[in-house]
């Protein structure tokens, strides 16, 4: 289920009006139907997302903890039961790998991936077990991921009479984002983070329940959401996510991921030279922005659609969504030093038959006006010397280095 060329499909693409995704939601549907009123439910807490495409790998064993901390960019050592994190596996050159997002259950370390990430992650950390006491697994066929903005652990529990019961989470991941973990960093500068009109939890349930799972949440009011409603809410939030943000080169600084999944005053791990050079002496050189586009071609460009400010290539779109209330918005990764004041222009060749929303064309080159908010500032990074509260530093102390 967790490879590139996975035929995955969820049992519930069977529903009436469903539409599958396509890319990293492929198996899943996009919408059912609805996309628009579909992401005003999930918005407002009476939406559920189908992700059960996505990866889940189980780590046990006693030294699972101080394990995965030395191996990664965030401490989970003393992890307690349900509490949530995620963490980054980078390269030595400090470029982003993998970034499950961790829950422990107090015997089980639950790692949720991406499903192209899976396979890779659980086999680089198989290797990396040698004499200590862990046991990984790739258990992605047996669980799957229900996504909403609130916790529903009860009414996952629940279902009428004559319906069989769902399952009870056996993990339930709350992200972090936007707040700034014991030890993060914020890059980005606004003082109201559009990350918080957006809680997320992701709900590990059993793989054979989902479908009575989804019917008990139905029977509930709850309305089922695509992926497309999800990515809307995902971008709005400024929130990176691995495989859509990220590319060969990435490294946490570019996409604010210092925030949320970087620990400055944790201990060596591969990588953290980068880490500790770009974020005390150097900068990025890309940043994150967000854009909001030109909504009258009722079209949207595709991640990769390249990013242009007077005639001259400055980034990539990679990720672009039509929200309820914004309109068309996206996610990019620019040069750093783009003028942050600056209008740009993204322009993308879409493909014909696209499925995007309200596409109507013929294959030809279409481009958008596109008005920046700055999500990694341009001069984010050289924090040694820095004035203080130029921008928000760890919790718990400075870097070791």
């Amino acid at each position: 289920m967790t490879s590139a060329e996975s035929s995955y499909r969820s049992i519930l693409l069977s529903r009436p009006g469903a539409v599958e995704a396509e890319g990293l939601d492929e198996g899943v549907a996009g919408h059912y139907g609805d996309p628009v009123p579909e992401q005003r439910a999930l918005a407002r807490g009476t939406g559920y997302v189908d992700q059960s495409q996505r990866g889940v790998i189980t780590v046990t064993g006693a030294d699972r903890l101080t394990w995965l901390t030395t191996l990664s960019s965030q401490v989970l050592t003393g992890l307690k039961p349900g509490q949530s994190t995620e963490t980054m596996f980078l390269s030595i050159q400090g470029r982003v790998e993998f970034a499950p997002h961790a829950v422990d259950d107090g015997t089980t370390t639950w790692l949720i991936a991406e499903s192209q990430e899976a396979p890779g992650l659980a086999a680089w950390l198989d290797s990396m077990r040698f004499a200590l006491r862990v046991e990984v697994a790739d258990v992605s066929d047996q669980w799957a991921i229900i996504a909403a903005t609130k916790d529903l652990s009860s009414e996952l529990s629940a279902a009428s009479e004559g319906a069989r019961a769902a399952s009870s989470p056996v993990a339930v991941w709350r992200d972090p984002w936007p707040e700034i973990s014991p030890g993060g960093y914020a890059y980005s500068m606004e003082p109201e983070h559009p990350g918080l009109e957006r809680p997320w939890f992701e709900h590990v349930i059993p793989m054979a329940d989902l479908d009575s799972a989804a019917a008990a949440l139905d029977e509930q009011g709850f309305t089922p959401a695509g992926s497309w409603a999800a990515e809307a809410l995902r971008i709005a939030a400024w929130r990176p996510r691995w495989g859509a943000e990220t590319d060969v080169k990435t490294i946490p600084h570019e996409l604010d991921w210092m925030r949320t999944a970087v620990h400055l005053s944790k201990g060596c791990y591969k990588g953290q030279e980068t880490v500790a050079r770009v974020h005390n002496l150097g900068h990025p050189p890309r940043r994150l922005t967000f854009l909001d586009l030109d909504g009258s071609q009722h079209t949207l460009p595709a991640a990769g659609a390249e990013v242009f400010l007077n005639d001259k290539k400055v980034g990539h779109v990679t990720s672009a969504r039509l929200h309820h209330e914004a309109g068309p918005i996206a996610l990019a990764v620019l040069k750093r030093n783009v003028d942050p004041r600056a209008d740009l222009l993204v322009r993308d060749t879409v493909a014909e038959n696209s499925e995007q929303e309200g596409t109507d064309n013929n294959g030809a080159v279409e481009q958008w006006a596109a008005a920046q908010t700055v999500v990694v500032q341009p001069d984010a990074g050289s924090v040694v010397g820095r004035p203080k509260d130029l921008m928000r530093g760890p919790r718990d102390g400075g870097m070791r280095l």
